[in-house]
């Protein structure tokens, strides 16, 4: 009996020393509270505390996972392994004000109030860790990175110096030029004076220098040419509340120095690369133009290093998760669009029209630097295969080489427009996207999964968005599919053991590790996109879709903010590991070992596990055959 009293308390010591708050106590305090400290058991579904009641002792949770309430029932914190509650009790009125119910199985270690007043009143490094302890640690972590991209989370607003320098659509070329140069800008917004209400702009168009050299001057046009010959119509623009990294994502994705900035729908000014430069000290800027300049494959393959380089830079410089997979998903398409130009300037334009698709992570703007490609190609409906087959397999080939030459590599599974498969006209994309829905089959659900994640980056790329809406409208009102969907999202799980220890790879080279995409980014991305489809979303990424998802109340309150953080701490996890290995010389991967993160990221990685586990058991319950949703 002494001897299991003996082990218990050791075990009891090993656990406060490397728990917070008690790590700031010395260790002769420490001996004296594990002599002291209680141990309970709660089932899953027990109330721990009720509000109100009578509180003696400080709770300290050994293992399992608890849900704090405030008094009116909603969500106030969600806690799992060396969380503590109980102590705003104790410091007050010694009556219950959070209520607390085991969410799981818990054991917890008390502490009795005496000892706790003493412990607080005696040792300020541990009465501060307690008093700030009113949020999750992994809230406060996300938070902490958060905090750090002032930078990069500035608004467009701020980049506005002037109001923009307009002209009537009557006016001339002259007149513009004359304008620009007495004014001393680079481009003028083309005023439409009918101002239709139903528009968001009065903006007919927007005339730059470049427009003048190449639309005018080049080709020898009269200087009296009216503005609208030579005029941008289609007018790319941003909000005056959105990001600044969010103008740069825009500028890269349409090739475009410059944009204007809207205010309850009326232009309020003009932003140019230059502003965009000065704001962000981020590469992906010149890597996107170094693409765009290539003449040739080879030249894109030089760019290999400089995608790499431009990641690291990101992750040192504090970039969160959205931003990079942003900004190395428009890389990505770039290569896609510079590659197909190329393609189509060797091979001769096509014989119909088509659309190239990039699927999975780059469609969501959640690529890394570790990707291979997903794409496939939409064939106008008079697409012959005999007449046509043969061009359109020489393009896709070109693509799929120049991608994989250039650091994407093949797609395992042929989910390539090399594969005659995924190379089809619109209908038979419409008719396999039905098919998938109607008849969920294991070979028809996991193409939803990989295909639902589309965008159209090259040609009739309305079609991608016909293609959305269709997936969109027939999955909502189908509760078999989105059941079968959930079950399938269910497939991968958190590496998480029964004792919340971490479950490592046992086999192969990456042995004693854990692959952050197929345990953890894309577990949540599965069960976000159940979510997204069964309310509707038309967002992409994830975190544009979970935003959507709180909005519809899907999810119990607390939760989706909670998944949020679990997906941006996971994911910049996975991203600095692969930051960290450009940087050692080392080809990166997914794999990252717990025994090299430190005791702060494991605690926090184990929370957001946790939180993905409860996720996936909720989309359990919630998308039932034969439930409706």
């Amino acid at each position: 009996m002494a001897e299991l009293q003996q082990a218990e308390h050791i075990e009891i010591l090993d656990f406060l020393r490397r728990t917070a708050p008690f790590t700031e106590l010395p260790e002769e305090t420490l001996g004296q509270v594990a002599g002291q400290v209680e141990v309970a058991y709660f089932k899953a579904g027990s109330q721990i505390l009720n509000f109100g009641e009578e509180i003696s002792d400080w709770y300290i949770i050994r293992s399992g996972a608890v849900e704090v309430f405030r008094r009116n029932g909603d969500l106030y914190n969600r806690l799992s392994e060396g969380g503590f509650f109980g102590e705003f009790g104790l410091l007050r009125n010694k009556r219950v004000r959070f209520p607390v119910v085991a969410l799981e199985d818990t054991l917890v270690y008390l502490i009795s109030e005496p000892l706790f007043s003493e412990l607080f009143d005696n040792n300020e490094a541990f009465a501060d860790i307690v008093e700030v302890e009113d949020r999750t640690r992994l809230r406060q972590a996300v938070a902490r990175r958060e905090d750090a991209n002032e930078l990069m989370t500035s608004r467009v607003e701020a980049l506005v110096s002037r109001e923009p320098v307009c002209l009537p659509v009557t006016a001339t070329a002259r007149e513009a030029a004359i304008r620009m140069t007495e004014e001393g800008v680079s481009s003028l917004l083309i005023l439409d004076a009918n101002d239709d209400p139903e528009r968001d702009s009065r903006m007919a168009g927007i005339i730059t220098d470049r427009d003048i050299r190449n639309r005018l001057v080049t080709p020898g046009l009269s200087y009296d040419t009216p503005v609208t010959d030579i005029m941008t119509a289609e007018v790319s623009h941003v909000e005056h509340s959105q990001f600044v990294f969010e103008a740069m994502l825009l500028m890269l994705r349409f090739n475009v120095h410059h944009l204007p900035v809207l205010k309850q729908r009326q232009p309020i000014g003009v932003i140019a690369l230059s502003d965009i430069i000065r704001y962000e000290s981020q590469n992906s800027l010149f890597v996107v133009s170094s693409i765009f300049r290539a003449q040739s494959v080879e030249e894109l393959v030089t760019l290999k290093q400089d995608v790499r380089a431009c990641f690291t830079r990101m992750v040192n410089e504090d970039a969160n998760s959205r931003m990079i997979g942003g900004a190395m998903a428009v890389i990505g398409r770039s290569f896609k669009q510079r590659l197909l130009e190329l393609g189509e300037a060797e091979l001769g334009p096509p014989p119909v029209p088509y659309c190239f698709l990039a699927l999975g992570s780059m469609a969501r703007e959640e690529q890394l630097i570790v990707t291979d490609q997903d794409n496939a190609m939409i064939l106008d409906n008079r697409y012959d295969p005999k007449e046509h087959e043969g061009y359109f397999k020489a393009l896709a080939e070109f693509v799929c080489d120049g991608l994989d030459a250039c650091g994407y590599t093949y797609c395992s599974g042929k989910i390539m427009a090399t594969n005659p498969k995924w190379r089809q006209p619109l209908r038979v994309w419409e008719q396999y996207f039905t098919e998938w829905i109607e008849k969920p089959t294991p070979e028809f659900l996991l193409n939803s999964a990989i295909f639902f994640d589309l965008e159209g980056v090259w040609g009739k790329t309305r079609w991608a968005e016909m293609l959305n809406d269709l997936i969109r409208r027939k999955a909502q009102r189908n509760p078999r599919f989105l059941a079968c969907m959930a079950r399938n999202a269910l497939l991968r799980t958190p590496p998480l053991g029964f004792f919340k220890d971490f479950v490592m790879e046992t086999d192969g080279r990456h042995t004693n590790s854990i692959n952050m995409k197929r345990r953890g980014t894309a577990p949540v991305a599965d069960l976000i996109r159940v979510h997204a489809l069964a309310v509707g979303s038309r967002a992409r990424n994830s975190f544009e879709r979970l935003r959507d998802v709180i909005d519809a109340s899907v999810m119990p309150p607390g939760r989706g903010p909670d998944l949020r953080d679990a997906l941006e701490l996971i994911s910049m996890v996975r991203i600095r590991h692969q930051a960290l290995d450009l940087e050692a010389g080392q080809e990166p991967d997914n794999n990252v070992e717990p025994e090299n993160l430190s005791d702060f990221e494991r605690k926090n990685l184990k929370d957001a596990f946790q939180i993905l586990s409860h996720a996936q058991k909720f989309l359990k319950y919630r998308y039932q055959p034969g439930r409706s949703n």
